[in-house]
């Protein structure tokens, strides 16, 4: 009861300071900075809605200098300063870092990530849009493939446990084996590089729901004409889809691929709920954790920075597709 009662009061205070900063902000630059009165009353006007704007802004970049932009500069000075940075120079833990070789591991298992999830998961949500589209109940099978969404990666990957479950009587895959006449008990994940092929079948189950309700839309958004046109020509459905639909959403297509890249790179609950005990399934961010709940922010910190620099190229070239896509 505690915590639901901690929590009913969090939201109350969140919520109602809110309102109650909004309303006062408001009411200060209105009534006491820039009164809408006397012989200033034009300029006063265009003054209060100059500011106004930040007003709203404020609570945002207050929260992300804080939360987000400190810690970004923090974690980059404690990895150039801490650690066996402050015996042997800036760069020692990143030169430590680089060779060991359980981080190497650790790299090469996110350069897979990177190359097949989100491939998978952007072919199989086109897939999906595709064809739920011509189906009288596809907005159903739309439904449930979106729903993993709502699964928390830690909820999911516990699903996924089950299914993966040396028990013939728990995991799904094992009972499937058993009913060609395989033997029980086989343990799929244990520890091999290869196991992480089956940890990223939980990210792609999620991910491509999201995949396809973006890439449903921009189908949708193919114009009429052009697709009576080949049918005009003779074209056949494969080359319809793959030679006038798919070319036009392309733009679409690669901002929901490196979105999911994003995400990929950042992706720590997954391996650590189901393969965390082998090094081997290691990724840049479980290690991370790992430097950090050992006490050794500087490895720790390198670790995080080198994540961000594999990420930051991707969040740009994603935004100014982003962008290019809205002109």
């Amino acid at each position: 009861m505690s915590v639901v009662i901690t929590g009913i009061v969090t939201i109350i205070v969140g919520v109602g300071g809110m309102f109650a900063y909004f309303w006062l902000s408001n009411l200060l630059l209105d009534r006491v900075l820039f009164p809408a009165s006397g012989d200033d009353i034009g300029k006063n006007i265009r003054r209060a809605d100059a500011v106004r704007p930040w007003l709203f802004l404020a609570p945002a970049i207050l929260a992300l200098g804080l939360y987000l932009v400190v810690p970004v500069f923090y974690s980059a000075w404690l990895s150039f300063t801490s650690g066996i940075a402050a015996r042997n120079g800036v760069f020692a833990n990143y030169a430590a870092i680089f060779q060991n070789g359980t981080f190497r591991t650790a790299l090469l298992n996110n350069l897979l990530w990177v190359l097949v999830v989100p491939a998978a998961s952007t072919f199989f949500g086109l897939l999906a849009a595709q064809l739920t589209d011509r189906l009288s109940w596809g907005n159903i099978a739309k439904s449930l493939i979106f729903m993993p969404m709502a699964i928390s990666f830690v909820g999911a990957s516990l699903i996924w446990r089950f299914v993966y479950d040396p028990n013939m009587n728990v995991g799904v895959v094992n009972a499937i084996r058993g009913l060609f006449g395989a033997e029980s008990g086989v343990t799929l994940i244990d520890g091999q590089i290869v196991d992480s092929f089956l940890l990223m079948v939980v990210l792609i189950w999620i991910q491509t729901g999201f995949a396809m309700v973006i890439l449903s839309a921009a189908l949708r958004g193919v114009p009429d004409e052009t697709v009576e046109a080949a049918i005009v020509d003779g074209a056949n459905p494969f080359q319809i889809f793959f030679k006038i639909k798919v070319p036009q959403i392309m733009p679409t297509i690669l901002v929901v691929w490196t979105t999911i890249t994003i995400l990929v790179l950042k992706v720590y609950d997954i391996v650590a709920a189901m393969g965390n005990q082998y090094r081997n399934l290691e990724i840049l961010p479980t290690q991370m954790m790992q430097y950090f709940d050992s006490g050794n922010y500087g490895f720790a910190t390198a670790i995080s920075v080198v994540i961000m620099v594999l990420v930051l190229p991707v969040m740009i070239w994603n935004i100014r597709q982003a962008r290019a896509e809205l002109r």
